[in-house]
C-alpha cells in the first residue's frame, strides 16, 4: 500500500473516530434516558409515557441521592408505592428504585447497589409468586450498572459514553433537540422514582388502561414462573446480607386484584404459591430470631381492597384502587405504608396480615375461604377469569 493509500485510510478512520466521539459527546450532554441526572433542571423535561432504560437512570440517581429509605421490586411498586411519605420515616429521604419488569434476581441486584451506595436504614420491598424467578426479566438492569468495586461513577461515565454510540439513543437526541419528543409526562426521576401518574393516564398509553388491560394482565400473571427454589435460595442470601448490614427490612406481598390469586389457582400453582408464603415466613422467622429487623405482610387475596368490583362488570371507565388487574394506585401504597409504619390512616382490618411461622397455616387456611366466598359472590367475575384463561365452564 503507497503513502497516499494509507494516508486516505488514516483520514478516514480518524474522522469516523471525531464523528463517534462527536456523537457520544452530544448523547451525554442532551442525556435524553436521564442515565447520569439527579437534582438536575434535565429531571423536569417532560418524556413520552415509555421510560427506557429505567434501571440505568435509578442506579445512578440512588448513587448520588444515598436515600436512607429505599423501596424496591417491580412495576408494581414503582407505581404504587408513594414516596412523598418522609413523615412516616422521621423526615428521613425516600427513593423508589423498584423498575418495571424487574424478576427476584433483577430485584436483589438492585436491592444490594443501594445498600452499597447509601446507609440505607430501611428498605420495603415488594414481592410475588410469579416475578419470583431468577430468569432475566425486561427491567435491563445489566450486570455493570449494579457491579461492587470502587470509582463507581467513573465506571459509570465510561458506560454511558458507550451507551451513546448507540442508535436509538442518538435517535431520540435528535427528537429532542428538533423539538419532536412528544413529552407528556414526567422521568421517574423527577418523583424520586415513582412512577408519574400522568404517564398512566395519558392517551398515549400504550399497556395500562383499565378494562382493556384486564386480560393481557391476568394472562401474564397466571403464565409467570415463578415462584423457583433458586430464587428463594438468592433472596435468602440476599435478605442475610442486608441484615448484617444492620438495614431494617419491610418486605410484603404485593395487592394484585383478586382475581390475579385466582388466576394462579385455576392454573393449579395455589400449592406452590402457598408453599412459598411459607418459606418466606421460615425464612422471615429465622432471620429475626439471628437479631434482624425484618417482617413479612401479605397484602394479596381476597380482602376488601383487592376484591374491587371490576370494569367488565360495573362498566366504569376506572377503578378507585387500580390502574388494572396487576397495579395498584397509590392511595392503595398509602395503605400498605400505613400498615407498615402506622401514620393517620389506618387501613381496613383485612388488608396487610402479617406472616410468620405461628400465623401462616391459620392466614392460608383464611385465604382458601376467602376464595371460595370470592366464587360464590362475584360468579360473573368468575366466569371472565376463566374465560380470559381459555378454561372450560364449571358445570352447574
Amino acid at each position: 500500500m503507497d503513502t497516499t493509500a494509507r494516508r486516505y485510510l488514516a483520514i478516514f478512520f480518524a474522522s469516523v473516530l471525531v464523528a463517534l466521539a462527536l456523537v457520544s459527546a452530544v448523547n451525554y450532554r442532551v442525556d435524553p434516558y436521564l442515565l447520569h441526572q439527579w437534582d438536575s433542571p434535565l429531571l423536569q423535561r417532560l418524556r413520552p409515557t415509555t421510560e427506557k432504560l429505567s434501571a440505568w437512570g435509578k442506579t445512578y440517581a440512588v448513587a448520588r441521592y444515598r436515600p436512607a429509605v429505599v423501596y424496591i421490586g417491580n412495576s408494581r411498586t414503582e407505581m404504587g408505592l408513594p414516596t412523598g411519605v418522609r413523615a412516616l420515616f422521621d423526615g428521613k429521604s425516600v427513593f423508589n428504585s423498584a423498575v418495571s419488569g424487574a424478576s427476584i434476581g433483577e430485584a436483589i441486584r438492585l436491592a444490594e447497589h443501594a445498600a452499597r451506595v447509601s446507609h440505607v436504614d430501611t428498605m420495603v420491598w415488594g414481592i410475588d409468586a410469579p416475578s419470583f424467578s431468577l430468569e432475566l426479566g425486561s427491567a435491563g438492569v445489566e450486570p455493570g450498572l449494579t457491579a461492587a468495586g470502587p470509582a463507581f461513577f467513573a465506571r459509570r461515565a465510561l458506560l454511558n459514553i458507550k451507551r451513546g454510540l448507540t442508535v436509538d439513543m442518538t435517535r431520540d437526541t435528535w427528537r429532542i433537540l428538533s423539538g419532536s419528543y412528544d413529552g407528556v409526562c414526567l422521568s421517574s426521576l423527577a418523583l424520586h422514582g415513582q412512577r408519574d401518574a400522568s404517564c398512566l393516564t395519558s392517551r398515549h398509553r400504550t399497556w395500562t388502561g383499565t378494562a382493556r388491560a384486564f386480560t393481557p394482565r391476568l394472562q401474564e400473571f397466571g403464565d409467570g414462573l415463578g415462584p423457583t427454589a433458586p430464587a428463594l435460595r438468592a433472596f435468602d442470601a440476599s435478605v442475610g446480607k442486608l441484615c448484617r448490614g444492620g438495614t431494617r427490612l419491610r418486605l410484603y406481598i404485593n395487592p394484585t386484584h383478586a382475581l390475579t390469586l385466582d388466576a394462579l389457582y385455576w392454573r393449579g400453582k395455589w400449592d406452590a404459591m402457598e408453599t412459598w408464603q411459607r418459606d418466606l415466613a421460615q425464612l422471615a422467622g429465622r432471620y429475626r430470631r439471628q437479631g434482624c429487623d425484618v417482617r413479612l405482610l401479605d397484602f394479596s387475596g381476597f380482602n376488601s381492597i383487592t376484591s374491587e368490583p371490576i370494569p367488565q362488570v360495573t362498566g366504569a371507565r376506572a377503578m378507585r384502587y387500580y390502574w388494572e388487574a396487576s397495579h395498584y394506585r397509590d392511595n392503595v401504597g398509602r395503605l400498605i405504608l400505613a400498615r407498615l409504619f402506622g401514620g393517620d390512616m389506618p387501613p381496613p382490618a383485612d388488608f396487610g396480615v402479617e406472616l410468620t411461622e405461628a400465623t401462616v397455616d391459620g392466614h392460608q387456611a383464611a385465604m382458601r375461604a376467602a376464595r371460595e366466598r370470592y366464587h360464590a359472590q362475584h360468579a360473573e367475575e368468575t366466569a371472565y377469569l376463566r374465560h380470559v384463561l381459555t378454561l372450560p365452564r364449571e358445570p352447574k
